[in-house]
């Protein structure tokens, strides 16, 4: 890269104030470590630090095993401290609020209702609970001049049998801030398949979900959460990956399925942290990210986890300027692909882009 093109390529603090789409982001892997502190005592739960910054260190610490299981298991604390809908509400306006701070004017949360029900609430308190806290949160951010809209995504765990409760609960409050369903947990061993009465269910009641795919598991994952499942988009597909190779002329070669994500322009949830957290990539440099760009997919950029990765969305597309060499351009095309994939209402998706993101852009591309 030349002098003159690095100088074209947007500072950090430009990232910052360009507007923000999130779509893949865990309500309970972004709590703020001294909110985990507070909560920690009531909820009778022991931490393994006693001070903020040690506890986010270790968080971090931890998920960097290149293990997605070992990734998982420090969802135990936070979660832990997610029992009553007092905690939660807090939870759910601080990821707001910080989410605006990052610059984000649109965001989905996921978070599985099902793992929050030990302090004794019921799955519908549960959505309350996180619907109440957003709404307090947008409150608070419009009133620091940052306005942000955040919807819930319901999740459903693989290895559990609840996802034909959890997705008729999206449908009941469908028209309460709850826009989709999505399932997670460990892949291996767990196939979407197992959840076709779920989704079967979705599909009859024209709701959107979405399917984490193609991150610790290969192909066959991705292809059953496209042609068994129906998924409206995948979280991760990563290993799509696989299916492209390079012929003889140095060309890039598409399998069948590689070609069909491309051409039904199925939008990846690509986390770059966090699968290299999880050793779905190697590292940032090598992620599939780069390949699948240029070659077109419908690429989105998202944190999954803020707390365990230690990230933000300024963090994420800072780090693919560094590495890529992405251009204020190249971020606009990843935030308005992720505006024209979420699941607000199509009217609703056009305003955001039309009135507030490449107007954005535009000024930001104005002083480079």
């Amino acid at each position: 890269m030349t002098a003159t093109e690095q100088h074209l390529l947007p500072t950090r603090d430009q990232v910052h104030r360009a507007p923000k789409v999130l779509l893949h982001d865990h309500l309970d892997g972004g709590l703020r470590p001294q909110t985990i502190l507070d909560l920690a005592p009531g909820a009778g739960h022991t931490l393994p630090a006693d001070d903020a910054v040690a506890l986010g260190r270790w968080f971090e610490d931890s998920a960097n095993s290149g293990s997605l299981e070992r990734y998982l298991e420090t969802f135990d604390h936070t979660v832990a401290v997610m029992q009553s809908a007092e905690n939660l509400r807090r939870v759910a306006q601080e990821c707001v609020e910080d989410l605006a701070a990052d610059g984000v004017v649109y965001a989905e949360v996921r978070y599985a209702p099902e793992q929050h029900l030990q302090g004794g609430l019921s799955l519908e308190q549960v959505v309350e609970a996180v619907g109440e806290g957003f709404e307090a949160g947008e409150e608070q951010a419009r009133s620091k001049g940052q306005p942000v809209v955040v919807r819930q995504l319901l999740t459903a765990m693989r290895h559990q049998a609840r996802s034909r409760e959890i997705a008729e609960l999206v449908v009941r409050y469908r028209d309460e801030g709850v826009l989709g369903f999505d399932i997670a947990g460990a892949e291996a061993g767990f196939p979407p398949t197992r959840h076709l009465d779920a989704f079967e269910y979705l599909q009859r009641e024209n709701a959107h979900f979405t399917i984490h795919a193609g991150e610790a598991f290969g192909l066959p994952s991705i292809w059953e959460a496209i042609q068994w499942c129906g998924a409206d988009r995948l979280g991760h597909g990563v290993r799509i990956i696989d299916d492209i190779g390079k012929g003889p002329d140095g060309r890039f070669v598409l399998g069948r399925l590689a070609s069909y994500v491309r051409d039904k322009r199925i939008p990846l949830e690509m986390c770059p942290r966090s699968n290299v957290q999880t050793g779905a990539a190697a590292s940032i440099e090598e992620h599939p990210i780069g390949v699948l760009k240029e070659l077109g997919f419908r690429v989105t950029v998202n944190t999954d986890n803020r707390l365990m990765s230690a990230t933000s969305m300024t963090e994420e597309l800072y780090g693919l300027v560094e590495t890529f060499g992405y251009t204020l351009g190249d971020l606009r095309w990843f935030t308005i692909n992720a505006m024209k994939s979420a699941f607000l209402p199509f009217d609703e998706r056009l305003e955001i882009i039309n009135q507030e993101i490449k107007p954005a852009y535009a000024v930001l591309e104005a002083m480079v």
